[in-house]
């Protein structure tokens, strides 16, 4: 790896040092001992003790928060009062609520603590942090859907103790809030789904100024004033400020979502017993080498959102806050029969959450079904972007590709056999010294050469560009990062110096409105001296890393923009840098407006509106592969789908069986890269020997013949907020048993049903199927029905075990291209599976896969339906300013074969169908063939070239 160039000889031995320590591939897993633990976190040990304490105490034990009913108002959907903190000495502490009942049917509370609104504290050390609480977590992260509903209204308010609001649609929610203790109960249909401060556990550590005490406090406040950890000491200059509350969903046996941890799709609990965690679900975005699995610990991203789960109801919950984060997670009968843990009885599943920093911003959604909680969290938060379409195709990288003849090479070797792509990818190693919008002249000297050449075949490129700014004079993005106030700053008020790759670094602080002009600029053609339109980028270590800081992070009170400490943003720090490069990728050239391709590690809800990301570094094992699919299963349905792992792992070599069965998986992952570390073998598919090339080709070309259909889901989700691969929960919403399973899934809307092989020497694999309807395997036609059990289907080597339920149309296109964009032109076929009423249905979605223009019009959409003998095509498009332009442009795109699986028997005596076209009286004919089968294989029919235009209205009579 190239090394930095420091300025002295003791600067020099510290990076070796540091550097060395980092960068040389780890051991079989993470470095415990470099993050904490519960017990090592000072507001995670108090909040669990809070716990433990009303739990020992039981019945006795009462909350001390009240809700002040003197001071209760109610406006125009909104209450407002204020509860009161009562301490152990009897101090009383004001801590505004408001409770907002907003029009989607979604409620948000909100608490926060009257002193330190109104700056009536004192900061420590001589400290410039902000005395506020953060507030401004919804400024990065909500878009839309706070609209308060003027329809809402005061149900009660009497001397009983309660006040009750009904809301949502016609009325079908309220919520019960408790005065004393304070507590909300939130019903729909008039039974409770979920409860605010049930358990007694919520917790606002109010501000206290520090004492000097003889002898013992009654309390441990050992962690309230300053925290050590790993040689690092943690000032705090506002105390102790940590927020907490439980919150119960009676009746709720699983809940998911909170990512990212590689753990089960069904969160498990964490207080410990057979199966479960020790410790609490942890979120606090950190640089994590070769992370353990089943595990709850930190990851790189974190998503405050979870969803509980039963028959036929979903509600879900999601905590606004960017501080650092911890879930306890328990469960229990239902009632106090000790038989009532049957697998007929139902679950309470208790949950507590506790943040640092911050106020309680909490949002409560009462569904009843995944997809009404995933729309209404997407009106809050965004829906997923819609990429350009390269960008849900194969990605080839690794740390490094280390010239851009390398580039060329790899590109060529492609071609040469056939295999199929989109993107290569460059790490670290491009740059010039490790300079960011940079190149190395003696590796890469003509990047616009390597670039154009990749345009040849309409392939992209992405380049690594981290926030962490190598801290050298002779580099003009250095100079302008202190000269302009943009880095970030440490607790004394003087730009932060870390180590990260470059060695001696500082970080941009996109906290700062200023900041963004001036990161555009450096994206500009003129700037990144040497980078093209098919060039995009690749943010990554912005959790952030610092090699030498806490926790291989930032120290937490560090200051940004506006006095807040690190501790108070940290895990929306890489979210601020992800909406700066979307902006500077908008319009690179004046005039050419294309949409962001950019990849994150880091992440925060609000991630998906911009941003791919992946699971980070992976190691090449079967038990890392295995647990790739419940982690990107747990992100689509927490709202950020485009997601994948690195295809291969990226630590360590995998030997050929594991590289080949990780590809067909790594087919149904949303963002399907492969990526290795720099110290391990080549492993390009061309590489692989036979017959594991062929196989790997032969799965990546699966994922091409597909895209029409992982577009189309890719729509759907930028729309609604759908997963694009989705979990049988999901699915099926009343099955029980599928609540768990988290090794297959649905791609989209298609019913296209893939369990990929995960485990070594397996050549079958038992697929679980929910309904009654017929599965039919995707290559060979076999029929596979039965309800609530699960089916064995071989899984040779060379083979995905890959389903179609009954009753869908899928569209496909057959023709293999070097690259996706190259398939603009080609003819569509159409998969039709039959359900047990003798009826399909389907949709395609497309535009330019590059432009805006879709926004005024220019797409097709199209819903496919299959009934009474009848295939036809109507148009679901909303007309706009480019519509009939594009749809010229598509004119001479056309379906060329149709598909039906098991189709009718007596369409063996015919040959021909009719084609009407765009509402003509006469019609043409085409030529139908049908092909029986035995042995268990449905027989097919085939419809050759109906010639149909796929942007126009049509119909097919069998």
């Amino acid at each position: 790896m190239a090394k930095s160039r420091p300025t002295s000889h003791w600067t020099l031995f510290v990076s070796l040092v540091v550097l060395i320590a980092c960068i040389v591939v780890p051991g079989a897993t993470v470095k415990h001992e470099n993050f904490k633990t519960c017990q090592q976190s000072g507001f995670c040990k108090r909040n669990r003790a809070l716990a433990d304490n009303a739990a020992a105490q039981g019945a006795s034990w009462n909350s001390p928060y009240e809700l002040d009913p003197a001071t209760i108002q109610f406006k125009d959907g909104q209450l407002t009062g204020v509860i009161i903190k009562t301490t152990s000495t009897n101090e009383k502490h004001r801590l505004p609520v408001t409770v907002s009942f907003l029009e989607s049917g979604v409620a948000r509370v909100i608490v926060d603590e009257e002193k330190r609104l109104k700056g009536d504290i004192e900061v420590r050390h001589g400290s410039k942090a902000n005395k506020k609480r953060y507030d401004e977590t919804e400024k990065w992260v909500l878009v839309d859907g706070l609209k308060v509903s003027k329809s809402a209204t005061l149900n009660s308010q009497t001397n009983s103790g309660f006040t009750n609001v009904l809301y949502g649609p016609e009325d079908k929610y309220q919520a019960v809030i408790r005065h004393s203790p304070f507590g909300v109960e939130f019903q729909r249909d008039g039974e409770t789904h979920v409860q605010l401060n049930h358990q007694g556990l919520f917790n606002l550590e109010h501000w206290r100024p520090k004492v000097e005490r003889e002898g013992e406090s009654e309390e441990d406040e050992s962690t309230w004033w300053e925290e050590s950890f790993g040689g690092n000491t943690d000032t705090k200059p506002r105390g102790p400020e940590s927020v907490g509350l439980d919150i119960t969903f009676p009746g709720y046996g699983h809940v998911f979502g909170i990512p990212e941890h590689a753990d089960s799709l069904s969160l498990r609990e964490t207080r410990g017993g057979p199966g479960n965690h020790e410790q609490p679900y942890r979120m606090y975005n950190s640089d994590v080498f070769e992370y353990e699995l089943d595990s709850p610990m930190t990851l790189y991203g974190a998503i405050p959102f979870m969803q509980a789960h039963r028959k036929n109801s979903t509600v879900g919950v999601f905590w606004l806050n960017a501080a650092e984060t911890w879930v306890d997670i328990t469960k229990e009968a239902a009632n106090s029969n000790p038989l009532a843990m049957s697998s007929h009885a139902k679950t309470n599943t208790k949950t507590h959450w506790f943040s640092e920093a911050g106020r309680i911003d909490l949002f409560v959604f009462l569904g009843p079904s995944p997809q009404e909680i995933l729309k209404t969290y997407g009106q809050l938060t965004g829906y997923s972007q819609l990429p350009q379409h390269f960008a849900i195709a194969y990605h080839q990288c690794r740390w490094n590709y280390v010239t851009d003849e390398d580039v060329k090479e790899v590109d060529a070797k492609f071609d040469k056999y056939q295999i199929p792509y989109d993107v290569i990818w460059l790490d670290l190693e491009y740059t010039d010294d490790r300079k960011y919008f940079t190149w190395d002249s003696l590796t890469f000297p003509n990047p616009k050469g390597m670039l154009e050449k990749l345009d040849e075949s309409d392939r992209k490129l992405v380049a690594l560009i981290d926030p962490h700014i190598k801290n050298v004079d002779n580099y003009f993005v250095s100079q302008e990062l202190k000269s302009k106030g943009l880095a970030v700053l440490n607790k004394d008020g003087e730009i932060y110096d870390g180590w990260c790759w470059p060695g001696s670094s500082n970080w941009v602080d996109c906290f700062n409105p200023a900041a963004l002009p001036w990161w555009i600029s450096l994206h500009k053609f003129d700037r990144f001296k040497g980078s093209l339109s098919n060039l995009f980028v690749w943010n990554d270590m912005s959790e952030p890393s610092v090699f030498n800081g806490p926790e291989t992070t930032m120290p937490k009170d560090n200051l940004h923009f506006g006095d807040w400490e690190h501790r108070d943003i940290h895990n929306i720090n890489g979210l601020t840098l992800l909406g700066y490069s979307y902006d500077a990728l908008l319009e690179r050239k004046k005039g050419e407006v294309r949409r962001p391709f950019i990849l994150t590690r880091s992440y925060y809800a609000g991630a998906q509106r911009t941003s791919a990301t992946w699971t980070g570094d992976n190691q090449a094992t079967w038990e890392h592969l295995a647990i790739s699919l419940p982690m990107v299963l747990t992100n689509g349905i927490a709202g950020f789908p485009f997601i994948g792992a690195d295809v291969g792992g990226f630590f360590h070599n995998p030997d050929k069986d594991l590289l080949t069965r990780w590809y067909q998986a790594g087919i149904w992952y949303p963002f399907f890269r492969a990526h290795a570390h720099i110290d391990t073998r080549r492993r390009e598919p061309y590489l692989i020997s036979e017959p594991h090339r062929t196989i790997i080709s032969q799965a990546i070309r699966l994922r091409y013949q597909l895209l029409p259909a992982w577009y189309t889901a890719f729509h759907e989700a930028s729309i609604n907020g759908a997963p694009i691969v989705r979990p049988q929960y999901y699915v099926f919403p009343d099955d029980e048993a599928g609540f768990a399973i988290g090794d297959q899934l649905y791609l989209g809307a298609t019913g296209l049903l893939a369990k990929p092989v995960l485990t070594p020497d397996t050549f079958t694999t038992d697929i679980y199927i929910a309904d009654d309807e017929k599965y039919y395997d995707y290559f060979d036609f076999t029929v596979y029905q039965g309800a609530g059990k699960r089916h064995t289907v071989p899984a040779p080597e060379d083979k995905i075990p890959l389903l179609i339920q009954g009753g869908h149309i899928v569209p496909r296109r057959d023709r293999p291209r070097r690259s996706s964009n190259l398939m603009k032109w080609d003819p569509y076929t159409l998969i039709l599976t039959l359900n047990k009423n003798g009826q399909s249905e389907g949709s395609l979605y497309f535009d330019d896969g590059e432009t805006f223009d879709y926004e005024k019009g220019a797409y097709i959409h199209r819903h496919f339906q299959f009934r009474d003998s009848v295939l036809s095509s109507d148009d679901l498009a909303t007309k706009g300013a480019k519509t009939a332009e594009y749809l010229k442009a598509m004119a001479g795109v056309t379906v060329e074969r149709v598909v039906i699986i098991d189709p009718p028997q007596e369409w063996k005596a015919k040959n021909t169908v009719t084609i009407i076209e765009d509402g003509a009286k006469a019609g043409s004919t085409a030529s139908l063939q049908f092909y029986e089968q035995q042995g268990g294989k449905a027989s097919y029919a085939v419809v050759k070239s109906p010639n149909v235009g796929i942007g126009k209205s049509w119909r097919i009579e069998f």
